[in-house]
């Protein structure tokens, strides 16, 4: 008998609620081993497992062939000595686990082989997928142009054509406040990682930070000379206080300033860019990257706006970029799994920059310890870079057949989704860049893509006028959302899980919740 006494019984107990076909199904492995070793070799592989950094867990162990995903995360946190079930992705040879062992296993590989199974911690809590449309609220002039929740899933704003910035009671799922000052449309807004401030630009190129528990206007920036185009804020870990107090915007211009909410001046301006800067981003360990027109990307310095190096290869402009440690920034000290409870868990402000480092920290760690950057462009394609470290491209990734419009990585940092004018949504792997899969469901183009708190779902809104929610499990739509009247500019997922924002030409802003 090849199985360890230990696993089987692991086996057996897992199959106490199941039926008593799929249990005999599973425990007839042994009884094959009778028939000789070519029926063993039928049924069962020689299996290691192993992390993605090459950490293995246990011995090689012989596994049956017919073995699924459930299974093997039993084992597995039996051999890692897990107190809690830890949920777990399996790959083989790049190929995801879905089904059992036997589905992914190459005909044409050795049979004296050990097999490695890679393994990748998925997160604990679980979102479900939106299924409705809860509220469909009016109230903008003009089309939506932005719309998303601040990070601790308390507050929702939306951007418009109709030169205003609105903010919406999440609870209640009514109109809040109605924000005045800009003078001609606003394309633009960004939540600050403590949750305290909003920022927005508009075609003017001022850009003013509103407090979304008043609906006021806290500081009026004015400097760009053309319209904005990116906002970013300072992450809160780099902060010197727990309320983040610089903001960096960017423009048509091609300038880049960073403003200071405390002392309500310019910083500093950040000017290299011959054409308009179309994307920002203030990475973890305090560069700024930003993208252009003009064909590069450029890192600078945040602390005193020197400019450490360009990165070239795109053949036209350059619509986007993103970080793989995008959603930690973004969520601050806010950890989705305490958003989730009946009453949502804050943090004390003082304990708050150390949570938001050790989040940082976290979310690097998975990452490999590197902070990754990819870029969307023009010239339908993406590169993915290691911007701290050098000034070539770890990967030139090829497949879109018409220009990329937004790009994101998952929340886990594993894998990176682009959205393209082709229709398509197409995922890739986050550490090498590598291809994985197509999501074909849109009939226009994709605007805007938006992940959910565990990286298990991804929502798009397309010109289609539609949203579709997809699973990252089967890599297939698992939900069709129509509803709006026209095309779907904004979608945002908010930090707790629990609903969608979308909007865009019909005016109307639409809450999707479970």
């Amino acid at each position: 008998m090849k199985f360890s006494l230990y696993f089987s019984e692991i086996l057996k107990r897992s199959f106490e609620d199941e039926g008593q076909q799929e249990r005999e199904k599973v425990l007839r492995v042994d009884d094959d081993f009778e028939d000789g070793p070519e029926a063993m070799e039928r049924v069962n592989v020689l299996a290691q497992f192993a992390s993605e950094t090459g950490e293995v867990a246990g011995p090689p162990i012989e596994l049956p062939l017919m073995l699924g995903r459930e299974k093997l995360q039993l084992i597995l946190n039996a051999l890692l000595k897990q107190e809690e079930n830890t949920p777990y992705s399996f790959f083989v040879n790049e190929k995801e686990v879905t089904d059992d062992l036997a589905g992914i296993l190459d005909e044409s590989e050795s049979e004296e082989k050990v097999m490695t199974i890679l393994y990748q911690p998925q997160a604990v809590f679980r979102v479900r997928a939106v299924t409705r449309c809860t509220s469909s609220l009016p109230g903008h002039a003009e089309a939506i142009l932005c719309a998303s929740f601040s990070p601790d899933g308390q507050h929702m704003a939306s951007g418009s054509g109709d030169t205003t910035v609105r903010f919406w009671d999440i609870n209640t799922e009514t109109p809040h406040f109605v924000g005045k000052a800009h003078r001609h449309w606003v394309l633009v807004t960004s939540w600050s990682p403590d949750g305290l401030h909003l920022a927005s630009g508009c075609k003017t190129g001022q850009v003013i930070v509103w407090d979304p528990r008043t609906g006021k206007a806290v500081r009026t920036f004015s400097g760009h000379k053309q319209w904005i185009t990116a906002l970013c804020w300072e992450p809160l870990h780099l902060s010197d206080h727990p309320q983040c107090s610089r903001v960096a915007s960017a423009g048509k211009d091609g300038d880049i300033r960073i403003w200071n909410i405390r002392h309500g001046s310019c910083e500093r301006v950040l000017s290299n860019h011959v054409k308009s800067v179309t994307a920002l981003r203030w990475g973890g360990e305090g560069l700024i990257f930003s993208a252009s027109q003009d064909r590069t990307i450029k890192v600078w310095r945040g602390s005193d706006g020197v400019m450490c190096r360009t990165l070239q290869g795109h053949g036209h402009w350059v619509n986007t970029l993103a970080l793989n440690t995008d959603y930690v920034l973004r969520t601050g000290a806010f950890e989705p799994q305490a958003l989730m409870k009946p009453r949502p868990e804050f943090l004390p402000d003082e304990e708050r920059l150390a949570c938001a480092e050790n989040r940082y920290q976290t979310a690097l760690k998975c990452a490999g310890g590197v902070e990754r950057l990819v870029s969307g462009s023009d010239d339908f394609t993406l590169f993915l870079w290691e911007p701290s470290k050098e000034k070539k491209p770890i990967e030139r990734m090829t497949g879109h057949q018409q220009l990329v419009n937004d790009v994101k990585f998952s929340p886990d940092t594993r894998i990176i989704a682009s959205a393209s004018f082709d229709k398509s949504i197409r995922l890739w792997n986050g550490l090498n860049g590598k291809f994985i899969a197509t999501l074909r469901g849109h009939v226009s183009g994709v605007y805007q893509i938006a992940w959910s708190a565990d990286s298990r779902y991804l929502v798009s809104g397309s010109k289609d006028s539609t949203l579709k929610v997809w699973s990252l499990l089967t890599k297939k739509m698992e939900l069709d959302l129509p509803g709006h009247a026209d095309e779907v500019y904004a979608v945002d997922w908010s930090p707790d899980g629990q609903r969608v924002v979308s909007g865009g030409k019909d005016k109307i802003l639409k809450i999707w919740r479970k």
